[in-house]
């Protein structure tokens, strides 16, 4: 016969005293988004508590598609100079490059170098209005990759493979975290043009994962969403009504195919679009901002105001609680230059200087630098031979990002690149040690993240990645 044993507190503390097991389930149940009910299934993107204590909770990306070249822009070679025009020296391995020729001659760099911050950081003249963040970039120059043309290298940047099918960094980090505000998508990504960036949705998607983790996209200008407002004459209850009735058909088509992630996710989606309507057009409305903000991001400037605009959409969404937004520049390979680099870099570099030095100076004043992570970089940089007399080849031997804010010891350099800034000889990383570490800076183990596909445990960083050391504070 079972025994049922009920304690009746008979003060305030014995109470507290055997209900405190119940609290932890009700905190549990309001991280995990799961029901303690378990009438509906758990959302897939509900907050999650990480393994450990990181300062970073959000990610904002600044890509820049084509490859930025960073002996032009945060890597000064003065031997680059000294023996430009002479073919690279026998002393150098035959690097693999897309296209360029190996006899090609070194091209010299025409930037003029400064030291920049307390911290003395070298940036070039490209990018002048970096001087104010100097302090807080941590410059990584020992990047390498695997892919050698854009298409391999925008994935496998994005996805840790050369090849498609990988779940994206920002899919990753929503299976890891997921969003603190159910009423906007985990993960945002943002492109400055009609323009698709190479391998489209890929680069943003789910992968083997199911699909609700996949990014959403927002097109730049002053729509990024279309459709946010009902028809004209159509009313909240009538609007309201309809969606109920909707939820009702897709639960009940939903019953028997529970294994079908795209179908769950398609729900999902219509969802979400739904208590968007709320929310995001006031998230997305820039008008609300100050005459002050919009100047500190370019906005009121022509050649600004694209990427001025994304940066403080970016800034404003991670304030509402979105987890990764992720902002392309160039989109459609603009950053490559195979010819005529000092045309291509210049226009870009003026672009993005302002936006993105904006963005860190207002993610500061505001309190949110220490726990927003901005990271800074392409698929690759660019070589130090010339293609076309005025251009450099793919590199993605050697080649420059920065991360700054969300735990990031700003004002340093980490790792080197040889002479000639063609490979990196001093503390590599590779873009699975890259993925590792955005990880680790946002409390999460990499190696714990772990996804069963086909009853092999997947990992953001395929098994190889290592997080930088002396990344942090």
């Amino acid at each position: 016969m079972a025994c049922n044993h009920i304690d009746h507190p008979t003060s305030r503390r014995d109470f507290l005293k055997t209900a405190g097991g119940g609290f932890g389930a009700v905190a549990f149940s309001a991280l995990s988004g799961r029901s303690l009910l378990g009438a509906r299934a758990a959302n897939p993107v509900a907050a999650k508590i990480p393994h450990r204590l990181g300062k970073a909770k959000n990610v904002i990306w600044l890509f820049m598609e084509g490859g930025p070249s960073h002996l032009d822009l945060f890597d000064p070679k003065p031997l680059l100079n000294k023996l430009a025009g002479k073919p690279l020296p026998e002393s150098f391995d035959r690097p693999v490059t897309a296209m360029g020729e190996v006899g090609s001659p070194l091209l010299a760099s025409k930037r003029q170098w400064k030291r920049n911050g307390q911290s003395g950081l070298w940036i070039s003249d490209w990018l002048p209005q970096h001087s104010q963040i100097a302090d807080e970039l941590c410059v990584i120059r020992s990047c390498v990759s695997d892919g050698i043309n854009h298409a391999g290298g925008v994935c496998q940047m994005n996805t840790g493979s050369v090849f498609g099918g990988r779940p994206s960094l920002g899919a990753w980090v929503s299976y890891g975290m997921g969003t603190e505000n159910e009423n906007l998508p985990a993960f945002v990504v943002i492109k400055d043009s009609s323009s698709m960036v190479v391998n489209g949705v890929r680069c943003w998607g789910p992968g083997f994962m199911p699909a609700g983790y996949q990014g959403v996209l927002f097109e730049s200008g002053d729509e990024p969403l279309s459709n946010l407002n009902n028809p004209k004459g159509v009313t909240l209850e009538r609007q309201r009504n309809k969606l109920q009735f909707l939820d009702q058909l897709n639960q009940r088509h939903r019953q028997g195919r529970e294994s079908n992630t795209d179908l769950d996710a398609r729900i999902r989606s219509y969802e979400l679009a739904a208590r968007m309507q709320a929310e995001a057009p006031e998230a997305i409305d820039m008008s609300r901002e100050t005459a002050h903000t919009r100047a500190l991001y370019g906005i009121d400037q022509k050649e600004t105001s694209v990427y001025g605009r994304q940066c403080l959409m970016a800034r404003r969404l991670i304030e509402r609680g979105v987890r990764f937004v992720q902002l392309y520049h160039g989109a459609g390979s603009k950053w490559d230059s195979h010819d005529k680099i000092e045309s291509n870099h210049s226009r870009l570099c003026h672009a993005v200087d302002q936006p993105i030095t904006g963005l860190l100076l207002d993610l500061k004043q505001r309190g949110l630098l220490d726990e927003t992570l901005v990271i800074w970089g392409g698929e690759f940089g660019r070589t130090p031979m010339s293609e076309k007399g005025d251009g450099r080849d793919h590199n993605p031997t050697g080649f420059t990002i920065w991360m700054a804010g969300g735990g990031v010891k700003g004002g340093q350099v980490i790792g080197a690149t040889d002479d000639l800034g063609l490979y990196a000889v001093e503390d590599k990383l590779h873009v699975h040690d890259i993925h590792a570490s955005i990880m680790t800076l946002m409390g999460l183990d990499h190696t714990k993240v772990v996804y069963m596909h086909k009853g092999r445990p997947e990992r953001v960083d395929l098994n190889e990645g290592h997080p930088a050391i002396g990344l942090t504070g």
